[in-house]
């Protein structure tokens, strides 16, 4: 059980309950396009916490930030397809992430895995907005019509594949290794 989990637990929530107001639209969203930092986000989910769950500002805040500290990790195999690719065409990564992705991907060691990243919030720009792909074909020297785009989440595959990507919904590392199966030969 994560600490996070733990503390919801204590505060009476479901597990959860945090993460659904920190990723809600109205709350990340400005993280997500640079708009805000770390320190406004995690008072916006100690609000939200507040607002929709009668916690207190302390409590709020504390399960906010164990939410914000918490790190994320890759999954292996994905890394080791991308490094694959990568020998045979540009590897990008767009994303909608917080001003601290730089930072993220190199404590995951993962700078090295790709040759662009095309953040969010640097950008202030966030998927589904089709200049986002504009922008990372563009970056990596390449026709929006040879990119592929894969995404977990439908509506940014969607807007991709309007824009001429070819687009592919993920939901595990073999939809990815299907769709890169033809560089492998």
């Amino acid at each position: 059980m994560s600490g996070l989990t733990e503390l919801e637990r204590a505060a009476g929530l479901p597990e959860g309950a945090t993460a659904e107001i920190a990723f809600a639209p109205e709350t990340d969203l400005p993280l997500m396009l640079g708009r805000i930092g770390k320190g406004e986000w995690v008072a916006a989910i100690a609000d939200g916490l507040a607002a929709r769950r009668g916690l207190d500002a302390a409590r709020g805040r504390e399960l906010g930030l164990a939410l914000a500290d918490s790190g994320f990790w890759a999954d292996q195999t994905v890394v080791d397809l991308l490094r694959r690719a990568r020998a045979h065409v540009p590897v990008s990564i767009v994303t909608n992430a917080t001003p601290w992705l730089d930072e993220d991907l190199a404590r995951l060691g993962l700078t090295s895995l790709v040759d662009d990243v095309v953040g969010s919030a640097a950008l202030g720009l966030a998927k589904p907005d089709r200049r986002i792909y504009e922008l990372a074909a563009e970056r990596v020297g390449a026709a929006v019509a040879r990119c592929l785009f894969v995404d977990d989440r439908e509506e940014n595959v969607a807007a991709a594949t309007a824009l001429g990507m070819r687009g592919v919904l993920y939901r595990g590392p073999d939809d990815l290794r299907a769709a890169l199966a033809p560089l492998f030969g």
